[in-house]
């Protein structure tokens, strides 16, 4: 099958409609976008769509590609995935990318799911309490990554040495890694997508890298994920997290 084939396949099982044609002003661009993301990339590597279209997601959520974000949550329903599962992955970014640009994200995602019919608000996912959110975000923490942070910034000064580690074991653990909806290995494959996509943060990219393989994510589905991102995220955001990987994956 050719990518023009491949394409409409495609295009057809996320979007219930055809490829562009020659409609609109800039059909020639649409071609080229259509038949590079929906006729070769998403042809390449083990990750089935379900799993592509939260990647999809995670990186128009960074990117505050919000139209985009509205037409690629429609595109998760198609699929299979529940509201749950898109909401947790929208969810998830906010301590990477902060609030204000998730609450945008979430927004875009609301009237997805309005124009289905989905009631809102969707169940709750929380696990923990105001009593366990350390105790459990700790337990989450420690399982993959030990108790590095905390030794890592034990130089800061006094009270802040204690309160940023903490609020990272807090927040990105236990309010979020340990919510209901997705599991750890794809929150963790989902979180080295969000960091390659900011840019910048090739550090944080490498080390959760290693985490995604330790919970259970194979170093080709590390390397799928990146490679399904780029067409939204751009290939030097690619390029930068391929290479800061390399001794994670090779």
């Amino acid at each position: 099958m050719d990518r023009i084939k491949r394409t409409e396949e495609k295009f057809g099982v996320l979007f219930g409609g055809k490829p562009t044609q020659n409609e609109g002003n800039d059909p020639e661009f649409m071609r080229i976008l259509q038949r590079f993301i929906f006729g070769e990339v998403c042809y390449v590597g083990s990750l089935n769509d379900r799993m592509r279209e939260l990647i999809t997601v995670t990186v128009l959520t960074v990117n505050q590609t919000l139209p985009q974000l509205t037409a690629h949550v429609g595109a998760c329903l198609n699929v299979g995935l529940s509201p749950l599962e898109v909401r947790e992955t929208v969810y998830q970014c906010a301590p990477f990318i902060g609030f204000p640009k998730t609450l945008n994200a979430i927004s875009a995602m609301n009237e997805a799911f309005m124009q289905r019919g989905i009631t809102l608000p969707l169940e709750s996912a929380e696990t923990v309490s105001e009593e366990t959110r350390l105790e459990n975000g700790l337990k989450a923490q420690t399982e993959i990554y030990g108790d590095e942070i905390k030794k890592r910034y034990a130089w800061l000064p006094n009270g802040f040495d204690e309160s940023v580690p903490q609020w990272l074991t807090e927040l990105c653990f236990g309010d979020f890694m340990t919510r209901r909806g997705l599991d750890k290995k794809t929150r963790e494959l989902l979180t080295v997508v969000m960091l390659a996509a900011l840019g910048g943060a090739e550090v944080q990219v490498r080390s959760h890298a290693a985490g995604a393989i330790k919970a259970g994510n194979t170093k080709e589905e590390v390397v799928c994920a990146l490679a399904h991102a780029m067409p939204y995220m751009g290939v030097p955001r690619l390029f930068n997290a391929l290479n800061c990987i390399k001794d994670v994956i090779s």
